[in-house]
């Protein structure tokens, strides 16, 4: 929530004062923060938005659509909708922090960010979920897992993420210093705002789904390590691919969980209580830093999920390749008769 929660202050010597209260110091890194999320988002912008049309392009031209391949294309939609918000970020950070759009792209902005945040969350959860139980207990996954009910729950975590982030929209363009700022708090009161929606995104939002996966994990572990033993040495060439799959997805969405989400939460928390407690202003800047550096982290989120397409998913794979190689044809075909004009002429 670093993007939303920067002062509005107006300094007064080595304090802030905003609408009568005092806050023990003020915040003035702008100038980091501007940077980092301008490197940042300069790098996830054509990345994130490139992969994941590609990828929806992949998925609508599969015919055979399973389970996880329908919380994968949610995934996509999700990322490369937030990525469609990275220009207006760009502007306004490069900027210097003055807000030169309408008060509502203000506020779609700071909404998409949470909604892009909390439903890839939700949505990693629920593809942990569908592996489970096709490893654990494959005959419900196949009775239970089917493609409509899975667009159902995936409606669902939209519908819950959307009002759940909902409050996020009453934060719009401010005057701060006389320049119209966004992404930024209007008041004291504020802060103590932000700390309880904080945790509830906190708890609701990543502490809830973190220890599902990690349930699930521990269970496709065990399992997949009694099928490789004494016992399971017979194993079809499709029980050792659909393993393999496991173990890859496990390694990715855990990696994504501990580097993308958990420093994010954890150093965003401690940060607002910095500053609903009145820390010294010295360890305030620097949770203030580390605050813009992991929010860059879970940003670039958008840009990993599609490594998780290409290597848990084996038909999004196939169609990955068949592109890649249609495209090279393509290209060795209009070369060719490029240069076979040229030797007429």
């Amino acid at each position: 929530m670093n993007e939303l929660l920067k002062t509005t202050a107006v300094n007064t010597s080595s304090n802030t004062t905003v609408n009568g209260s005092t806050f023990h110091c003020s915040h003035r890194d702008d100038d980091f923060k501007y940077r980092a999320y301008t490197f940042t988002y300069l790098l996830v912008f054509p990345v994130a938005f490139l992969c994941n049309v590609g990828a929806l392009l992949i998925f609508f031209c599969s015919r055979r659509r399973s389970a996880s391949c329908v919380v994968m294309i949610n995934l996509a939609i999700s990322d490369g909708s937030f990525s469609l918000t990275l220009p207006l970020r760009l502007a306004y950070y490069i900027g210097g922090g003055e807000w030169y759009f309408p008060d509502w792209l203000c506020r779609l902005c700071v909404y998409g960010f949470y909604v892009n945040l909390y439903s890839s969350i939700l949505l990693l959860t629920l593809l942990s979920l569908l592996r489970w139980m096709a490893v654990v207990q494959p005959l419900r996954h196949r009775t239970l897992a089917t493609p409509t009910r899975t667009l159902l729950v995936c409606l669902g975590i939209w519908v819950f993420v959307g009002v759940a982030s909902a409050p996020f929209l009453a934060h719009g363009v401010k005057l701060r210093g006389g320049v119209l700022r966004c992404f930024e708090p209007s008041t004291t009161s504020s802060w103590y705002r932000v700390l309880v929606l904080n945790y509830v995104g906190l708890v609701l939002g990543f502490l809830l789904p973190f220890f599902t996966i990690i349930a699930c994990y521990s269970s496709i572990i065990r399992r997949l390590t009694a099928s490789s033993g004494p016992l399971g040495g017979h194993q079809t060439s499709s029980c050792t691919r659909s393993r393999r799959r496991s173990v890859h997805l496990v390694t990715m969405v855990t990696a994504t969980f501990l580097l993308s989400f958990l420093p994010y939460h954890v150093i965003r928390s401690v940060h607002l209580h910095a500053v609903c407690g009145r820390w010294s202003c010295g360890l305030t800047h620097t949770l203030q830093r580390a605050v813009s550096v992991t929010l860059c982290m879970a940003a670039s989120n958008s840009v990993v999920n599609p490594l998780l397409y290409y290597y848990c998913t084996r038909t999004f794979r196939d169609r990955a390749r068949d592109a890649q190689s249609t495209l090279s044809s393509r290209g060795g075909s209009i070369r060719g008769s490029v240069m076979r004009r040229r030797n007429t002429t």
